[in-house]
């Protein structure tokens, strides 16, 4: 799975290493037990009612959370199947980074894609919709994972103007303290923690937070021209289960898959992301 692109410093499509599923066993398997269709993810089993996979590639494209970057997509990279084509999109780290700067640009990297899946995980949820919105010829899917129509938080909306960058400051240092004492310096999420830090300022990171108190995208949810999935985290505290449920009301065709894990569910569980998103494109696939 490889996409070669040289924008990652201004934003755009970046390098994903190459790894596919033949390097790893027990990956994104079909097979049959009891009767039942089922997918094998990383040695977990999946039971699921599932067609055969597309014949041809199938384009994914990947809008990251608050961060910006790759990052917290790289263990779902290495668990999705052959068959499918990720676009990991970055977001620049300077200048402005309002959703709709943000989906000029992502418009103009899918300018040559004919048609696309689109997952927004966090804070890109909401550009996920206003994607499939400027684009319904070309999105055939949206992917919503750990995120929201709207605030998160209701009283967090009205808190907006707390979130400048002295405040985010102290909030990542605040977070980062737990993760150094209690993992060792060889631990995958404090490696790549300390990744996003040093890549992501916290100046950026308090102008996307204000971008997305501020959204709401309710009518784009309700008027979404394709299918749409939302994955949550069993426990996720930063985007609580009330936003799904909020989803739920406004649309009622909306696929739910709850799995295990809290708000970097996609990250920690991999393969339970990777069986959801395998289950709705073979389902919903035109």
């Amino acid at each position: 799975m490889v996409l070669v692109g040289a924008r990652a410093s201004l934003g755009g499509v970046i390098p994903i290493p190459t790894r596919t599923v033949r390097d790893q066993a027990e990956v994104c398997r079909l097979k049959t037990l009891e009767g039942h269709r089922c997918v094998v993810v990383q040695g977990g089993l999946y039971r699921m009612p599932l067609r055969e996979p597309p014949s041809g590639r199938i384009t994914l494209v990947l809008l990251p959370g608050l961060d910006g970057t790759d990052v917290f997509f790289r263990p779902l990279l290495a668990s999705l199947p052959e068959w499918v084509a990720p676009l990991v999109v970055q977001f620049p780290s300077s200048g402005a980074n309002e959703y709709r700067e943000l989906l000029a640009m992502v418009r103009k990297i899918l300018a040559e894609t004919p048609r696309c899946y689109v997952l927004g995980w966090s804070f890109s949820g909401p550009l996920g919709l206003m994607l499939a919105e400027a684009e319904p010829e070309k999105i055939q899917g949206v992917i919503l994972v750990s995120t929201f129509v709207r605030a998160p938080w209701r009283l967090f909306a009205q808190l907006r103007w707390a979130a400048v960058t002295p405040m985010v400051w102290l909030i990542r240092v605040g977070k980062r303290l737990p993760v150094w004492v209690s993992r060792s310096s060889t631990d995958r999420l404090r490696r790549d923690k300390a990744e996003t830090w040093k890549r992501v300022s916290a100046r950026m990171i308090a102008a996307r937070i204000r971008t997305l108190l501020a959204v709401d995208a309710r009518l784009l949810l309700k008027h979404c021209p394709c299918p749409v999935l939302c994955i949550a985290g069993r426990t996720d505290g930063i985007v609580p289960y009330h936003n799904v449920q909020e989803m739920t009301r406004i649309r009622k065709t909306i696929r739910v898959q709850t799995i295990a894990g809290e708000h970097f569910a996609i990250y920690t569980n991999p393969a339970g992301t990777s069986a959801a998103i395998m289950e709705f494109i073979m389902r919903e696939g035109r």
